[in-house]
């Protein structure tokens, strides 16, 4: 009876491990989705959920098609720990990122390693209004030499610095081109970032400061033409906000809430 029953839990215990290793790789597709409060999620995932490859994409509602909003298809090998609670896990995309970033770390703390993603700016119209109307054309980077994200229920905690340069950025609403360079620190503390816009050059400059806090933006900011630029960047000055008038210096106010 003793051999027959640990036959048994052998038998059981084999079933249950061709199951967990033979999980697909669309079961990390509601993950991210949870993670991202339904803002993005995995297209057309092939493989298994310790190695395999989707697309980053969004799915604007249940019956639409994911539109992909970084190029390439990401790869991930996950390490067999994680059942012991344990994460290692690599992750490529030659189209967009330059190196392989790791993660490792336990079940409810990871650390991300340096990595540096690069897509262009026309990705962001995926990303609905106002940037389907403006339709940015540019390239775009953004790099973080290490980061730390920790699970709290259901909201994620990060810590570390993040940067995002955008080059060569210009809209289908004005005929200067390109109309500049920008970057954007993100200072993480936990559920909240500290933001700062600033421009490298171009002649549209952009400046301010806001937060992503729980997910939601709050930012406020100016926008305004170089000298000898403002007639033909009138009619992109007065979609971004309303115009405003700061010493002897005509700008448009910039605020998200």
């Amino acid at each position: 009876m003793k051999r027959f029953v640990l036959i048994m839990l052998a038998a059981l215990l084999s079933a249950v491990l061709t199951a967990l290793f033979s999980l697909p790789a669309a079961w990390l597709a509601p993950v991210v989705e949870r993670q991202t409060a339904g803002r993005l999620t995995l297209g057309d995932p092939e493989g298994s959920l310790w190695q395999g490859a989707a697309f980053l994409g969004v799915a604007y509602d249940a019956n639409a098609p994911v539109t992909p909003v970084l190029p390439g298809r990401f790869r991930w090998t996950l390490s067999p720990w994680l059942l012991l609670g344990w994460v290692d896990a690599r992750i490529d995309n030659p189209e967009a990122l330059k190196n392989t970033l790791t993660v490792s770390g336990r079940w409810n703390e990871w650390q991300l390693g340096p990595v540096t993603l690069q897509m262009p700016a026309q990705r962001l119209a995926a990303l609905g209004a106002p940037l389907n109307t403006l339709q940015p054309t540019g390239q775009m980077q953004l790099s973080w030499s290490g980061l730390r994200v920790r699970r709290s229920g259901n909201q994620l905690d990060v810590e570390g610095s993040m940067l995002l340069e955008l080059t060569d950025i210009a809209s289908a609403l004005s005929p200067v081109k390109p109309l500049g360079a920008y970057r954007l620190q993100f200072d993480w503390r936990g559920a909240r970032a500290q933001l700062t816009l600033g421009t490298l050059s171009g002649p549209l400059r952009l400046e301010g400061t806001g937060a992503i806090e729980h997910g939601r933006l709050h930012f406020s900011g100016l926008a305004w033409a170089q000298p000898g630029q403002e007639q033909r960047l009138a009619i992109l000055l007065n979609l971004l906000g309303q115009r405003r008038q700061v010493g002897n210096r005509n700008v448009i106010a910039l605020e998200f809430q």
